[in-house]
């Protein structure tokens, strides 16, 4: 199943997620690497973040995204994750 995931960074974000950039990152690329993540990334002026992921459930999506150091740290504020239908 797919799943969207939409949310919001905290103020300065681009400042606070320096310490924690390089792990992020990684961890995406690993997600990636594994195809449970398609795309990920901040909309213009990182207020807020979206992306998709490929998984078994929202359960698995909802713990992989609090597993996120930006999440951990404060740097994502919020996140909301629905099942996603494609249509095309």
């Amino acid at each position: 199943m797919r799943f969207v995931l939409w949310g919001t960074y905290c103020d300065n974000a681009l400042e606070k997620r320096t310490p924690y950039r390089d792990e992020h990152l990684a961890g995406l690329q690993q997600l990636k690497d594994a195809g449970t993540l398609i795309t990920l990334g901040p909309t213009e002026g990182s207020t807020h973040v979206f992306g998709i992921y490929e998984a078994e459930s929202l359960e698995q999506v909802e713990t992989l995204v609090k597993g996120d150091v930006y999440w951990r740290h404060g740097i994502w504020t919020a996140v909301q994750v629905y099942p996603w239908i494609q249509a095309f």
